[in-house]
């Protein structure tokens, strides 16, 4: 197990960003952190906000447990395991596959065409 610093933690959360818009993630992952901003953001809260230093404590801990449950994907993000995955972005119909073509140079097309 990782040390937990805050400097990880603010990797970790800025690692939330590249997460979010990668397509191969898991899509129950990120409604994982969209219901944390949620929670963050309603004024309802397991703890109210008139007792205020510890309505706080109940957001930490969610907070918490959300970058504990994704720390694995997270990590692959800030330590730079993750690459991009292009593949779903270029599949398409059109497509043609078993195709042969050659590229020439300028020079060399000019010749054919004079």
């Amino acid at each position: 197990m990782q040390f937990l610093s805050f400097r990880v933690l603010a990797k970790r959360i800025k690692a939330i960003r590249f997460m979010m818009v990668d397509k191969t993630v898991p899509k129950r992952k990120k409604a994982l952190i969209v219901i944390g901003i949620l929670y963050l953001l309603f004024p309802i809260d397991l703890i109210p906000a008139l007792v205020f230093p510890l309505s706080l404590i109940d957001d930490l801990i969610v907070w918490a447990l959300i970058l504990w449950y994704l720390s694995s994907e997270l990590d692959k993000y800030w330590l730079g395991e993750k690459t991009k995955d292009f593949s779903r972005k270029y599949s398409s119909d059109k497509v043609v596959d078993d195709v042969e073509f050659e590229v020439e140079d300028g020079e060399e097309q000019e010749k054919k065409d004079a």
